[in-house]
């Protein structure tokens, strides 16, 4: 996706931050095992957060040792194999290779081209990954679709335009069976959604006004935008994020969600208002000195 989804690494208690690259790991050998080797180049940070959320709160940190996939000759601590994880991992690249298709079709056809490229290279992967979840790659596929019709009218509303991919979110989390736990998962992932839309769209503010492409702020509020009406706005979907958490048990790994939720997104939006974040984007984790 877009990898605003990070948290504080200097908050997180050693074991913690142990947990955290351990399932960022397990996702990346989840996806090569299922899908090769080109499947883990797009692995990202978003969805080791949905593989966080999506883990069952009983189950304990044990972490295995397997070889790394962008170093074979290295071992590293990783948790093992888990629906959570297999669900990211399909999900992942279901979400990637439509971003690809809607990215080609955005670019004109000299510009899409290594995005068209990576989608047929991604295309087996893809179908494999929709046989398995065919509810989500419904729902993206409808969200994208409408987001395009969205965008092809220049809708003026930016609530519209956030909450068809809040509700692409929120289908990332596969039914379990406890209606309370689903329903705070659903919610958590509406806004998450809702959050990730809108702070990518304040961050390509400028970028588009350049492109002339469709921005959701810039349609709402002019080509600069509203600051402090984007925070508020922004603010209002990271408490609901929060409500909503509370509500769900996490066992083990809520510190490390609790740390994403509390002080990684909201270092992240400051970064997109303050002109930081490009920079810091380019980090392995977030960090407070750099």
């Amino acid at each position: 996706m877009f990898g605003y989804v990070r948290p504080v690494r200097d908050e997180l208690k050693c074991r913690d931050f142990d947990l955290y690259r351990a399932t960022y790991c397990g996702l990346c050998a989840a996806m090569r095992r299922r899908y090769g080797l080109l499947a883990p180049m797009f692995l990202n940070y978003d969805f080791t957060f949905l593989a966080l959320l999506l883990e069952e709160p009983q189950e304990k940190f044990a972490p295995c040792r397997g070889r790394c996939h962008a170093n074979p000759l290295l071992k590293k601590p990783m948790c093992p194999a888990s629906p959570a994880l297999e669900a990211a991992a399909d999900e992942s690249v279901v979400l990637t290779w439509w971003q690809l298709r809607d990215k080609a079709a955005d670019s004109g056809f000299f510009r899409g081209l290594p995005a068209r490229a990576l989608a047929v290279l991604l295309g087996p992967a893809y179908r494999k990954a929709a046989r398995r979840r065919p509810e989500f790659d419904r729902r993206v596929r409808e969200s994208l679709e409408q987001l395009a019709a969205l965008e092809g009218e220049n809708c003026p509303s930016m609530d519209r335009a956030a909450d068809t991919f809040a509700v692409l979110l929120q289908a990332a989390a596969p039914p379990s069976g406890e209606k309370g736990r689903d329903r705070a998962l659903e919610q958590l992932l509406y806004h998450l959604g809702r959050w990730i839309y809108l702070i990518d769209a304040q961050d390509d503010l400028e970028e588009d006004r350049i492109s002339g492409n469709y921005n959701a702020v810039a349609a709402r509020f002019g080509p600069h935008g509203d600051d402090e009406a984007m925070k508020r706005t922004l603010d209002h979907s990271l408490n609901l994020m929060g409500s909503a958490a509370q509500l769900a048990d996490f066992g083990c790994r809520w510190p490390v969600i609790e740390n994403i939720l509390y002080l990684g997104l909201p270092l992240v939006q400051q970064a997109v208002f303050d002109g930081s974040w490009r920079q810091i984007q380019k980090q392995k984790i977030w960090r407070h000195d750099t």
